[in-house]
């Protein structure tokens, strides 16, 4: 596809800075009340301390909500009252100096979890557990802070001058010291493509701020090219890892800040050359925008390996304007679906931009039609299959243990029947210092032990990009891959193949492993309901499951105790274990059919 870095450089005109008046009469009733609603709400409650204890608390127990919990109220406080002074509430002008004046004091616009220039949310080394203020880093908060204070700037500038001017000069400053000034000098953020190549979520996310900032705040003409020639040189190496299916390896959750991010760039570059830079019809930019709704399983819920949630929080804005912008249907429909009040634009992570968006674009018009039944979806590079047959939705993956926010999970699949979960990936939970340091993989969640995998002789397959699927093959109504080379080289499998097919009447595993040495084959099934022994098999809500009865089963509680896993999994999870006697070959088939059906 084009490269974004050729395309700015061939612009000849200047930058069209982002300034001017926002429209906030056209804002709707409904959404002005909600805005108000929760200015109020922060109103009663004042702008928290950070304190050295709290930043330290993530080098010193692994804790990160001893940091974030101030950081982010502060910002989403600043954001609603100042949205709110926007709709005509002066009354809260004074708290939105209040916090312009907290969040340009602190020491480090970083989060705790983000102190040093590392793979995301690695445990800061112990000669930085606070940060160098001498030495300013930009992570995805400190770049969305300075999105924050950029919009509040160009939308109240007036307004903060009639307090005093140099509110409007201090953001200014601290923009300029904090983000600008550190992007254009620095190359060794790995972030940025120049050392490490295998860039994620972090890159567009970043970029789509920093790209705001140098629109939005002043600065000379030839100075504003150079950051947004840097940025999309950036963007062109995360592209260039991007697959071209646009296939989202860190899970359909991370689409709001990969593909959702790419779209805010697009809009900025856009906007900034006055349509010149357009690259809504490149095929590439089109696979990556149509990801949610190619990963749609139904009812909020979609695909979640890795780290995702079932039920992600996605930009239902963002969704329908990928859709208006590349002109695509079903992603229109989509965005609609999802949206529901603004607030959901802040409730994640502050972040503003995205909630004004939402402000000012409407819904789109009820969609034409009923769902449709059918789905059909093959992402050659991800490896991810997504059928719908009958009311079954199968989601099924080969891949590899490498990926963005990997799971050790080649192999595995999701199964829903009407909408409702039955076979599950257990997903994300919060995050702490364990999550992405060199233990990860002693998280429950992230094993193959607890995916809808086997165990072979006792072996959970193993973490790296070494370790993938092979013959990858998609078929006319599921996929067939070998698992084999997901497993140690100790475990001696040979051959490990698993062919699945979906038909109306419901889904059919086979499974054959052969194995240098006698070993068990232990198979996993997550189920979202609990499961009990029938002379066939198992039976949960309205599937029953139907395999040889003799082999061994355990059924085994897992009680959700995680907050982020509850919102997804309120209650228990069900892991089963079949287990074979040891063989050296092993042939097992699978049967997922309605509970009440012959």
């Amino acid at each position: 596809m084009r490269k974004l870095e050729m395309e700015i450089r061939a612009f000849t005109g200047d930058l069209k800075p982002w300034q001017g008046a926002f429209p906030w009469d056209r804002v709707r009733e409904t959404d002005r009340r909600e805005v108000f609603r929760r200015a109020e709400e922060y109103a009663s409650q004042p702008y928290p301390m950070r304190l050295a204890t709290g930043f330290l608390a993530f080098s010193r127990d692994g804790s990160r909500q001893a940091d974030e919990a101030p950081y982010f109220f502060r910002r989403k406080k600043l954001g609603w009252q100042a949205t709110a002074c926007c709709l005509g509430r002066d009354a809260y002008l004074d708290a939105v100096a209040d916090g312009i004046w907290c969040v340009c004091e602190e020491s480090s616009w970083v989060i705790s979890a983000h102190n040093v220039n590392a793979i995301p949310g690695a445990p800061a080394p112990a000669e930085y557990p606070l940060p160098d203020v001498t030495r300013p880093y930009v992570d995805l908060f400190s770049a969305q802070t300075g999105m924050i204070l950029t919009l509040i700037r160009n939308a109240l500038g007036r307004e903060l001058d009639g307090i005093t001017p140099l509110l409007q000069a201090r953001i200014t400053r601290e923009i300029r010291t904090r983000i600008l000034d550190p992007f254009l000098t620095r190359d060794d953020f790995w972030w940025m493509g120049n050392i490490r190549k295998d860039l994620c979520n972090w890159t567009p996310w970043i970029l789509s701020n920093v790209m705001l900032c140098a629109m939005g705040e002043p600065m000379a003409a030839w100075e504003r090219r150079e950051v947004m020639i840097r940025a999309c040189a950036m963007l062109d190496r995360w592209l260039d890892v991007v697959p071209e299916d646009g296939g989202c390896d860190e899970g359909t959750g991370y689409w709001n800040m990969a593909g959702g991010a790419l779209l805010d760039c697009l809009e900025i570059l856009e906007r900034a050359t006055d349509g010149r830079v357009s690259l809504w019809k490149e095929d590439k930019i089109r696979n990556i925008l149509a990801f949610p709704a190619r990963a749609e399983i139904g009812r909020g819920y979609f695909l979640n390996f890795a780290d995702c949630d079932a039920r992600p929080m996605l930009s239902g804005e963002r969704v329908q304007t990928a859709g208006e912008r590349t002109g695509l249907p079903e992603m229109v429909s989509l965005g609609r679906g999802l949206r529901r009040d603004v607030s959901v634009e802040m409730d994640d992570v502050p972040h503003l931009i995205r909630l004004w968006k939402a402000l000012f674009h409407p819904p789109a018009a009820e969609p034409a039609g009923g769902e449709n039944p059918e789905k059909d979806v093959w992402l050659p590079d991800l490896q991810v299959r997504v059928l719908r047959r009958g009311g079954w939705t199968l989601g099924a993956k080969g891949g590899h243990n490498g990926e963005s926010h990997n799971h050790n999970d080649v192999g595995s699949f999701l199964l829903y029947l009407d909408g409702e979960p039955a076979i599950v990936d257990a997903g994300n939970m919060t995050y702490t210092a364990k999550t992405f340091s060199s233990r990860r993989y002693e998280l429950w969640n992230t094993r193959s032990a607890y995916h809808n995998v086997p165990l072979i002789g006792g072996r959970e397959q193993l973490a790296g990009a070494e370790y993938r699927a092979g013959d990858v093959e998609c078929l006319p109504d599921g996929l067939r891959t070998d698992l084999a080379g997901a497993y140690a080289p100790q475990a001696r499998v040979r051959h490990c193949v698993r062919s699945m097919t979906l038909t109306p009447e419901g889904l059919d595993i086979e499974d054959q492993i052969e194995t240098e040495n006698l070993e068990e084959a232990t198979w996993i099934f997550l189920f979202r309901n609990q499961p009990a022994k029938t002379a066939e098999g198992l039976a949960a809500a309205d599937m029953k499951m139907l395999y040889p009865v003799s082999w061994r089963t355990e059924v085994e509680e897992i009680p959700v105790t995680d907050a982020r896993m509850a919102r997804n999994w309120p209650g228990s999870l069900w892991r089963v274990r079949i287990t074979d006697a040891a063989a050296r070959e092993h042939h097992a088939q699978w049967r997922f059919r309605r509970r009440n059906d012959p």
